[in-house]
């Protein structure tokens, strides 16, 4: 699982997680979120950008992502269904190691690409559901940055 960082460039899993970890320490008594996203661009193949950004909230942030190309996906459902499986498998991940590293109170946010107006506007009920039931807070558009602003932009 290689992610990049407009920074520091490609990074192994154990890699970026110590720049998040050290990005939070750098000023630890602020406060901070980590919000977590995927987007997917369809064209020959499926492209999937899930995006990892820590939030020093008032203070700016760091990102990462992942990029991943799988077979094309015509329906949106279905991208959509496989877009937050893929943001749920990166938070879970992420949550175990920030809780074997003293993190563990620290909010994880997942940002669907869905919203109640246009094409997805279906679907809301069942994603957020996924992510509350997996334990994380939902998070849908327009305030859904991390999927739809931070991911869509290197899905490109």
């Amino acid at each position: 699982m290689d992610f990049v960082s407009p920074t520091h460039g490609k990074l192994r899993f154990d890699e970026m997680f110590g720049r998040l970890v050290g990005f939070m320490e750098e000023e630890p008594d602020q406060q901070y979120h980590l919000i977590i996203g995927t987007d997917s661009l369809l064209s020959e193949d499926t492209t999937f950008v899930t995006a990892i950004v820590v939030h020093r909230v008032g203070h700016g942030g760091r990102y990462f992502y992942r990029k991943q190309r799988n077979r094309k996906m015509e329906s949106l459902r279905q991208r959509i269904l496989f877009e937050t499986s893929l943001s749920l498998e990166t938070a879970s991940r992420i949550a175990g190691e920030l809780a074997r590293n003293g993190y563990s109170r620290l909010p994880v946010e997942i940002h669907l690409d869905v919203g109640e107006h246009g094409e997805t506007r279906n679907i809301i009920r069942e994603v957020v559901g996924m992510v509350t039931g997996s334990g994380f807070a939902a998070v849908t558009k327009p305030d859904a940055y991390g999927a739809s602003k931070v991911a869509d932009k290197h899905s490109k």
